[in-house]
């Protein structure tokens, strides 16, 4: 089948529970942008928030709350934070040790946006995507900017192609 196929497919599949995580050590749910943005995106496009955290860039968290979020019925893990090359950054460092199958086009086409935006900074992003106890597990860097890039050019027009192809048997 087409991937034209595949998405009139995935449009069957009704709300899509999506699970969001804001890796910050300084966040809260008042000043959580990125956190309010995806909600609101996501529900605007008839979609459903399953979960939503904001935890500490502490591999044991990261580690914590995918297993959890993986434990529940939502299709795609959203993480935004933690992702540079700084030491506290470990969160792209915990998923890549635990993604099952990656998506190595996420971070290259992310970079390659990100390039537009800001430059040669962008290599320093290890934004990454990959499957999960089959959830699709995403992680961008936690500027709002790197967040609208990812949701508008990337995870928006592709949400429901995702998730049907993670849950088709």
């Amino acid at each position: 089948m087409s991937t034209a196929e595949h998405k009139d497919m995935a449009k069957d599949l009704g709300p899509i529970g999506v699970c969001l995580v804001t890796v910050s050590d300084s966040r809260t749910e008042e000043t959580d942008l990125n956190g309010k943005y995806l909600r609101r995106e996501i529900e605007l496009l008839g979609h459903r928030v399953d979960g939503y955290r904001i935890i500490k860039d502490e591999p044991d968290q990261v580690a914590a709350v995918l297993d959890e979020f993986a434990a529940t019925d939502c299709r795609l893990i959203l993480f935004n934070g933690g992702t540079g090359i700084s030491p506290r950054d470990t969160t792209y460092d915990v998923l890549s040790r635990k993604l099952e199958k990656t998506l190595p086009g996420f971070g290259e086409l992310f970079r390659m946006f990100s390039y537009e935006a800001v430059g040669a900074a962008a290599m320093l992003s290890r934004a990454t995507a990959g499957t999960y106890r089959g959830k699709v597990v995403f992680s961008t860097p936690g500027s709002t900017n790197a967040v609208e890039v990812a949701w508008l050019k990337l995870l928006k027009p592709e949400l429901e192609h995702l998730a049907w192809e993670v849950g088709r048997k």
